[in-house]
């Protein structure tokens, strides 16, 4: 603390370090607590290489790819809203159900996008 009495923030490398830890406790939070983030890493871990290897170039590679990643980072937000609206309340709630029905469709609608890619990648 300085002499406010306010707490330093940590900066540079320090806290490139805790900002790293934070993002592993919440990639293992999402792994332990959500079903649907380790069934689509699972899916990932099969498109990733299969995209490396049926890709022709580095930009197909890319395309077969990155909506993979995708996937994952939508579905880690909608897991982060569904977390936050359920501290909330558990009362159902028109809005909270809607918040949760909206991650859904993000989610869909990156499965989506990964399968159209890898339609138009592919057929040749």
């Amino acid at each position: 603390m300085n002499d406010t009495g306010r707490r330093f923030k940590p900066t540079g490398f320090t806290r490139l370090i805790r900002a790293f830890g934070v993002s592993m406790k919440g990639l293992a939070g999402a792994y332990r607590e959500e079903a649907a983030f380790r069934q689509e890493l699972a899916l990932a871990v099969v498109v990733i290489p299969l995209g490396l290897w049926l890709g022709r170039n580095g930009i197909e590679r890319a395309l077969l790819i990155a909506p993979m990643l995708l996937v994952l980072i939508v579905e880690l937000l909608n897991s982060a809203i569904e977390a936050t609206v359920d501290r909330i309340g558990q009362e159902r709630h028109q809005l909270s159900g809607l918040a949760k029905d909206i991650g859904s469709a993000a989610v869909l609608t990156s499965l989506l996008l990964l399968a159209v890619i890898w339609i138009l990648v592919l057929w040749r």
